[in-house]
């Protein structure tokens, strides 16, 4: 009774090719059937080879549409994920203008680090790779489950020299990071993949900035957290010792005045919208607990699932069978006829 429920059909030809043959089969049927009975005594044909060759098209009809089994199987499958991180340490992130939940009037840089410890806590399951990026990128901390090595990464961040700084450039990252996705997508295509970007959007260099629309494809997520305000301020120098404070502020060549550093939202949007992600800007009174990163952590966080699967179980073989004896009957009585007739 469950092999009845379960029968189905799927033709091994497709659904059009072997409905055509299996209709035509059908119509060869029904035409032996009205020969035979129009025939009648005028054939050597009698009843039960009409029937056993009307038996045989027919079988070869059900052949065509293949008749199967339908049986379902449960799998628990991990989805897990992957949260790649990207920070910039250019000189202007040392700026005092940003703020984080309760936080203001801190560094830039200090709004990163605590964003970094909040993406740890919010994805307790997942692996990191953390990345920071400047007049170049470089991948510091490789994919890993360990949370406590992601925060002493970040604990550690330092923005680079000011006098090694030839202009910020947001597409710094690029190259790295689609190298890195890529891999990631090859060696685990099933995980899911997440991107959060840190940065103040400022982009100095000369260059125009490249898209970041080439990372959509390796990417399930991606989110661009901005820092810093668009007031702005003053941008530090710093030493060539670990990022350290020096005394005085980075020039504009043009003025000859200590430049200002501002946040720029518009340039993150367009960041975010390449990824076809999301913005969130952190200032205080906010934190990742809120907003789309929030959303986000309830969907890609690691969940054990069952996955049912239907395999699809051809039953071709007995009416094969049926059709081989049908055959040889066939043949049987064709020779034997045949030798009559000699």
């Amino acid at each position: 009774m469950n092999i009845l429920k379960s029968l189905t059909f799927e033709p091994a030809l497709g659904w059009v090719a072997g409905g055509l043959l299996a209709g035509l089969l059908l119509l060869l049927a029904i035409a032996l059937v009205i020969h035979g009975l129009r025939k009648g005594q005028d054939t050597d044909a009698d009843r039960w080879a009409l029937t056993r060759r009307t038996a045989m098209v027919l079988i070869l009809a059900l052949m065509v549409l293949t008749p199967s089994t339908v049986s379902k199987t449960t799998n628990k499958a991990i989805n897990a994920t992957d949260v790649f991180i990207a920070v910039d340490v250019t000189g202007s992130m040392a700026v005092k203008d940003a703020g984080y939940g309760n936080q203001e009037g801190i560094s830039r840089l200090d709004t990163a680090r605590a964003a970094v410890h909040e993406l740890t806590r919010t994805y307790p399951d997942a692996s990191f790779s953390a990345l920071s990026f400047g007049a170049s990128a470089s991948v510091d901390l490789p994919l890993t489950p360990d949370v406590r090595a992601v925060d002493n990464w970040a604990r550690g961040l330092a923005t680079e020299p000011t006098s090694r700084s030839s202009g910020s450039s947001l597409d710094a990252p690029l190259d790295r990071l689609s190298l890195v996705l890529k891999q990631t997508k090859d060696r685990h295509p099933d995980d899911r993949i997440l991107l959060y970007l840190i940065s103040d959007g400022e982009q100095t260099g000369s260059d125009e900035r490249r898209s970041f629309s080439v990372l959509r494809e390796g990417l399930d997520d991606a989110f661009v957290l901005g820092t810093g305000s668009t007031k702005g301020g003053m941008v530090p120098l710093s030493s060539d010792v670990g990022g350290s404070d020096a005394d005085g502020w980075v020039t504009d060549p043009k003025t000859g005045q200590p430049g200002i550093s501002v946040m720029d939202p518009k340039t993150l949007k367009a960041m975010a919208d390449e990824m076809s992600g999301h913005y969130q800007a952190l200032t205080k009174g906010t934190t990742l607990r809120e907003g789309s990163t929030a959303a986000a952590s309830k969907r890609y966080r690691v969940t054990k699932v069952d996955q049912v699967r239907q395999h699809v179980t051809p039953l071709v073989w007995p009416l094969a069978l049926v059709e081989l004896v049908l055959i040889l009957i066939e043949a049987g009585l064709w020779i034997r006829t045949s030798r009559r007739l000699l």
